[in-house]
């Protein structure tokens, strides 16, 4: 598993890197390795692999900071001495090939650190250095700056996965009704393209009201919105309604709707989620969402559209549609087809 995550964070020396990383990435890693690309056109970018970390996924992360224009990194092993080591080792490789200098190379385990390119005992000891997150700056930047660094990414998927209980006992019974009320269309003699014109007119006078409210939507919304996103007009409807300047309440209006949906709706509100949440520098929260919509349907394009964005470490900045609407009615336009 990769994750890729951008942000603003400013990283000074080790204690720093330490602090910085469960921000960048949403949560805690463990058994992982994390290369931080900065001194760049971009602001920084934590890449973050599984371990044992293969030589492929290694040459990868090097090539993802080296197409973006960093200049240096750090490396980063969490875990034991003997899992760490090697991997290190070979991205370290990847990296200088690249032409990055690796101006640290960190292991961190059990609340301690050490230097992998230090052998002076005065600094480095054999024993590790403690840190302390919470007393950093950069962690204090962090959480001003609205991040948050869940206990591990196992905490992260949590937070996307879908409601049960009396919550989904509801949902089922609100998606029921809201695929009686498609079916209706079916039999009162519409034809397809006027049913696939009705979703769209439906689909964007609902998205208009929901984010007129104050409140979140309830399940009967909810169940209709999924429903109606299942229209591919729709959901680029949705996609260029997310506000990239400021993405925040769209994560939390398209994390609402994704732990409500029932499984077959799950990839749209799931794939909308991870764009804002890729928007928004949150690279790991976009990597969850796209892990639902995958298991939902494996197939589903706008998933593995935005999965190798991110792969490739493409800026937030790069990736914004910049479009209204507007843009996207006349995108859709044909002039040669006949009124539904």
């Amino acid at each position: 598993m990769t994750d890729t995550t951008t942000g603003p964070l400013v990283i000074r020396s080790p204690q720093d890197a330490i602090a910085a990383v469960p921000y960048l990435l949403g949560f805690h890693p463990a058994d992982s390795l994390v290369a931080v690309g900065f001194d760049g056109p971009h602001s920084t970018c934590a890449l973050r692999l599984d371990l044992p970390a293969h030589r492929v996924s290694c040459e990868r992360t090097a090539d993802v900071l080296s197409r973006n224009g960093f200049r240096r990194a750090l490396v980063l092993g969490y875990g034991p001495a003997d899992a760490v080591a090697p991997a290190v080792a070979d991205v370290w490789e990847e990296l200088t090939g690249k032409g990055l200098e690796v101006v640290e190379a960190l292991r961190v385990a059990d609340g301690r650190w050490w230097s992998l390119t230090c052998v002076d005992s005065r600094c480095c000891p054999p024993e590790g250095r403690p840190y302390d997150i919470t007393a950093s700056a950069v962690a204090a930047q962090a959480v001003l700056a609205g991040h948050v660094a869940l206990p591990g990414r196992e905490h992260l998927a949590r937070s996307v996965a879908p409601l049960e209980g009396a919550v989904r006992a509801a949902m089922r019974e609100a998606t029921d009704r809201a695929e009686r009320r498609l079916l209706a269309w079916a039999r009162e003699g519409l034809s397809p393209a006027r049913i696939r014109s009705r979703m769209v007119e439906e689909g964007v006078a609902l998205l208009t009201d929901l984010s007129s409210r104050e409140r979140p939507p309830d399940e009967d919304d909810v169940a209709w919105l999924g429903v109606l996103l299942t229209s591919m007009r729709v959901r680029d409807e949705a996609w260029v309604r997310i506000d990239e300047a400021a993405p925040g309440a769209d994560i939390e209006f398209w994390r609402h709707v994704l732990r409500r949906v029932e499984e077959p709706y799950v990839p749209a509100p799931a794939c909308l989620l991870a764009f804002a949440a890729f928007i928004a520098g949150d690279g790991g929260l976009a990597n969850v969402a796209l892990d639902r919509a995958a298991r939902a349907d494996p197939d589903y394009t706008m998933a593995a559209l935005l999965r190798d964005i991110i792969a490739a470490g493409v800026p937030p900045s790069k990736a914004r549609l910049g479009m209204t609407p507007e843009d996207l009615a006349r995108a859709y336009a044909d002039p040669d087809d006949p009124d539904p």
